[in-house]
């Protein structure tokens, strides 16, 4: 057994729907024990060392040890294209992505780009994502391969696509269903890997593809199923274009069979009155990424609005829409979404929605995202003194979340101490 001291904070209830008195547990002088790459015992530092004596103490200090981030929607092929300058969704597609992506038929070239990918965000305090791979079927074993060495716990899968693309990522109904079907059961359940049923979105699939990856969920109900929606206006014109039939976006999924309480819905920014109701009936997760919402110029989710509604929601970095692969700052960025939108987000939310809020998004807060015992013995220890400008503002701190708050808002990989995965240390 192990035990790592430093300050911790436990969340007990959702923060958005509880008095932040009740919502979190705070211990100054706090520790976690880990043992067999699971949290065995969380609790005043004084009362682990005493309950066991026999664990190897690692001290971080007054640094706050936290769950690992969890990154509930990223396209890990995109890495090499993060920050490409200015264009709008669709032309940012064309320009940047579909070239790239194009890419990753080649082993080579998807082993190396997974291999940095997984490199960046582990620096950043991530240990889970959630990642759209390319029509290859390389692009998935690549992303697995990386993150199995790493005893990360992750998700993702083929990104099918059939039309609107460029000849070099698509692929057909068929082939779809068959690539995905394979390596669902090539991957799915191995390790700490789950495979996730992915058409890009409605634009860049026909109906017999959505149908054929529907049918295919229709028979694995376990997994999950990502794809995007409601963007920005001009995708949500094209869908109508493409789906005269349709009542709206959500329609299109619904009606070939993917919505339902797995859905993980990314961006989900400019829905109607009817999507939104639909989504919260169903139990599907909605998916904010602030930071490529801005970069893009996407809009600005109602964070607040959803929440009041019931909404599951998780946070994510949309890495390489989005313009960074932190949750630091994604989590800055989502609270300059809420301050325009005139719901500034309280430091507990945001690092709720960042470990915990994302996990419950996956349907997995029963394994990570928290420091529960039990928990998967994932975590991110954070230096809240990380620079200099950190440091200074933090001293004036009157409570924990004043002391966070400003890592939050101008913190980097700098601030991450030490990364644990699986109950190993992975970065100190």
């Amino acid at each position: 057994m192990q035990l790592l001291l430093g300050q911790t904070i436990r969340f007990t209830a959702d923060p958005f729907t509880n008095p932040l008195t009740d919502s979190v547990t705070y211990e100054r002088h706090g520790a976690v024990a880990v043992e067999n790459g699971r949290i065995a015992d969380v609790g005043p530092a004084d009362d682990l060392r005493n309950k066991h004596p026999q664990a190897r103490v690692i001290d971080y200090g007054d640094a706050l040890i936290s769950p690992g981030f969890v990154d509930a929607h990223v396209h890990y092929p995109q890495t090499a294209i993060i920050a490409s300058w200015g264009k709008r969704l669709i032309d940012w597609l064309n320009s940047y992505t579909f070239p790239e992506e194009s890419r990753f038929g080649d082993p080579a070239h998807a082993a190396q780009i997974a291999e940095t990918y997984f490199d960046l965000v582990t620096a950043a305090g991530t240990t889970t994502t959630v990642s759209y791979c390319t029509i290859h079927p390389e692009s998935v074993d690549a992303y697995f391969t990386a993150a199995a060495k790493r005893g990360l716990r992750v998700l993702g899968g083929k990104t099918c696509m059939d039309r609107n693309a460029p000849d070099t990522l698509q692929d057909t109904a068929p082939h779809a269903y068959d690539d995905s079907k394979a390596l669902l059961e090539r991957w799915h359940g191995q390790d700490r890997l789950t495979y996730v049923i992915t058409p890009r979105f409605a634009p860049t699939s026909t109906p017999d593809q959505l149908a054929a990856l529907g049918a295919l969920w229709a028979e694995h109900p376990d997994v999950l199923m990502q794809t995007h929606i409601s963007e920005q206006h001009e995708e949500i014109a094209w869908v109508a274009d493409l789906f005269p039939d349709a009542r709206d976006y959500l329609d299109v999924y619904e009606h070939h069979g993917l919505l339902g309480p797995g859905a993980l819905l990314g961006h989900a920014i400019h829905l109607t009155d009817r999507e939104r109701d639909r989504i919260r009936e169903v139990d599907a997760s909605l998916i904010h990424c602030p930071t490529s919402n801005l970069f893009i110029g996407s809009g600005l989710f109602d964070m607040q609005g959803l929440m009041e509604q019931g909404h599951r929601i998780g946070l994510a970095t949309d890495t390489g829409g989005g313009s960074s692969f932190s949750m630091l700052r994604t989590m800055a960025a989502a609270y300059e979404v809420g301050q325009l939108r005139g719901h500034p987000l309280h430091p507990a939310q945001l690092w709720w929605l960042a470990t915990e809020g994302s996990a419950r998004a996956l349907h997995m807060a029963d394994r990570i995202g928290t420091l529960e015992p039990g928990s998967e013995a994932d975590l991110a220890v954070i230096d809240l003194s990380s620079t200099q400008a950190i440091a200074q503002r933090a001293a004036r701190a009157e409570d924990i979340w004043q002391a966070i708050f400003p890592t939050i808002m101008m913190g980097d990989d700098r601030a991450i101490k030490a990364v644990w995965a699986n109950g190993s240390c992975l970065r100190s």
